[in-house]
């Protein structure tokens, strides 16, 4: 599929993936929707991306502020007329454990990564409905498939998100709409560093498998192709990987190594 003058929608789209993905999608000739809460951020990444002016628009959006949804669907469709993928990538993670972590911490998670994507996901249905087509992806985690300690409410997340777009790609079918769960392991990025304590603060720190991961734009330039194939399930990292495969068949063994693993 030729992604020349497609209109994709990015959330997240001011750093990590969201940016990394901007920019190879530009380079492959999209339009661009980027969204997330920092403008100045996006502005950046606008300013780096080739015919910016005419190819990349800016939609600062608060995945939290779940009651604007449509009113920033509207806007997004004014740009271009259209959409042709969706891609919520924006979120928020944390690291507590469970016992130290505040309600309104696991709230503001959920707020974001589960409410907020569902949300933006339901006020774009209705057009890829009308127009018999659309492709809605997200980016997910390993951590949709299996949890580790201090992610108790990331991981709850991740695997509502697996749960509800399941269900949705078996009810969008008829209407020609994919739905792809993208599972990256590690990548490089300041998904650690941007995450939330048990109180709510910042937690400040570059978790382990982060510090040797995959670069972002690694990450972006080995999606891209495999969205471009329609799949159902998308996933791409390293070792950690295996955790997939281990949970699925041998689950007993898994759960053994995994108390005897460090988790940053």
């Amino acid at each position: 599929m030729t992604l020349q003058k497609k209109v994709i929608w990015i959330t997240g789209a001011s750093s990590g993936i969201g940016e990394a993905l901007a920019y190879e999608f530009n380079k492959k000739g999209a339009h661009l929707i980027l969204s997330a809460r920092r403008i100045e951020e996006l502005e950046r990444v606008k300013e780096n991306c080739s015919n910016s002016e005419e190819s990349v628009k800016i939609l600062p959006l608060d995945l939290a502020d779940t009651e604007i949804m449509e009113d920033k669907v509207l806007e997004a469709l004014a740009y271009f007329g259209h959409l042709d993928m969706l891609i919520n990538n924006g979120g928020i993670s944390q690291r507590s454990y469970a016992v130290d972590t505040e309600m309104s911490t696991v709230r503001r998670v959920m707020e974001v990564n589960f409410f907020g994507t569902v949300a933006l996901t339901k006020a774009v249905l209705p057009k890829f409905i009308e127009q018999k087509s659309g492709h809605i992806v997200v980016i997910s985690s390993v951590m949709g498939k299996f949890g580790t300690k201090l992610r108790s409410t990331y991981a709850a997340s991740k695997h509502a998100l697996h749960g509800y777009f399941d269900s949705l790609r078996q009810e969008v079918y008829d209407h020609n709409i994919d739905v792809t769960l993208v599972c990256p392991g590690y990548v490089k990025t300041d998904v650690t560093v941007n995450a939330l304590t048990g109180s709510g603060e910042k937690y400040n720190k570059m978790g382990k498998g982060q510090k040797n991961a995959m670069p972002p734009e690694e990450f972006a330039k080995k999606l891209i192709p495999k969205l471009t194939g329609r799949k159902d399930e998308i996933y791409l990292g390293g070792a950690e990987l295996m955790g997939v495969y281990l949970k699925r068949f041998v689950p007993g063994l898994f759960n053994k190594i995994l108390k005897r693993v460090s988790v940053t």
